[in-house]
């Protein structure tokens, strides 16, 4: 009986006229919209990488980038060999690891990618993870959630750390491992503070520091207050935790925070928290990565460890 060729062996013009070394060039322009960051970043002259990108784009046959003025934009083709490229050098790159384990060494990049507000625990949660893994990498990304989710869509992370769980037309791997309290704060001074079971008819008559539109945050307060047909006196809206506060520590109004972005504040600090009914929100903080994703074996290492171990680096006040 004649054995089944493979696709990869019958359809290879491809593997005939590309490399290796063009895919990581072209994943690195792809990531970085710039010829200049890509050759900084592989030590290579920018002539060279532009002879490597011509040589590649030659090969697919149709334009992989359009130049305006001095900015790069990728084509649609582009994007989609982009990702191909990626998932290529992953394969590659877990490959590597995984010959490493057979030697007895455990090596390699770890990338991770999280949400604003994670970023009170996840680099000691890192840390503690590399005492047991201390000759890998460690690249962590701390983005809002519209960028969060571009990363996810481009592949460009091992794991992803993130509150709500994002609206994506790929389908990904949830699993909640810890608990994401959201909580009402104001200055230590707002006459709210020590009163018991304040309405939230009373809150959203205060001034509100928001989020801006998309947060998971935003999401969840008007989610909360639209439950009761309550309305919020919206002042501010601002794009992070730690402006946020600082414009509640500055009198400017109250808001909702998760309760892990206080982790660093003092007791005796400008912050407290409102003993509101209805509160806190009780959300969750979600491991994600794309379904079918090949992992390495330190990001499945890094994934057990935090389902594990995780809330050990959730340090909550009370």
């Amino acid at each position: 009986m004649a054995q089944e060729v493979p696709d990869y062996a019958q359809h290879h013009r491809l593997m005939r006229h590309t490399s290796l070394r063009q895919l990581q060039i072209f994943e690195s322009v792809a990531r970085n919209l710039s010829f200049t960051k890509a050759a900084e970043e592989l030590h290579l002259t920018q002539p060279t990488v532009s002879a490597q990108i011509k040589g590649l784009s030659e090969a697919v046959e149709m334009p992989l980038y359009e130049q305006i003025g001095r900015s790069i934009y990728l084509t649609d083709v582009g994007r989609e060999v982009a990702l191909s490229c990626r998932a290529i050098l992953n394969t590659f790159a877990n490959l590597e690891m995984t010959l490493d384990d057979f030697r007895g060494k455990t090596r390699g990049r770890l990338r991770v990618a999280v949400v604003t507000t994670a970023k009170y625990f996840a680099p000691l949660a890192l840390g503690e993870f590399c005492k047991d893994y201390p000759e890998i990498d460690i690249e962590l990304s701390v983005a809002n959630r519209e960028n969060l989710y571009k990363r996810i869509e481009n592949n460009l992370d091992d794991l992803y750390i993130v509150g709500q769980v994002p609206t994506t037309h790929l389908d990904l791997e949830i699993y909640p491992f810890a608990p994401n309290p959201l909580v009402p704060i104001a200055h230590r001074e707002h006459p709210l503070v020590g009163k018991s079971r304040i309405s939230l008819k009373r809150l959203a008559k205060e001034p509100f520091i928001m989020r801006e539109p998309g947060s998971g945050i935003r999401s969840a307060i008007e989610g909360r207050f639209s439950q009761q047909k309550l309305s919020l006196n919206e002042r501010l809206v601002l794009d992070s935790n730690e402006a946020l506060k600082h414009a509640v520590a500055g009198g400017l109004g109250v808001s909702v925070v998760s309760q892990h972005a206080l982790n660093l504040e003092s007791e005796d600090g400008p912050l407290a928290i409102l003993d509101v009914e209805g509160f806190p929100i009780e959300k969750e903080w979600n491991l994600v990565y794309p379904r079918g994703k090949s992992m390495s074996i330190i990001s499945e290492a890094f994934f057990d460890f935090l389902r594990q171990k995780g809330t050990s680096y959730l340090r909550l006040k009370p």
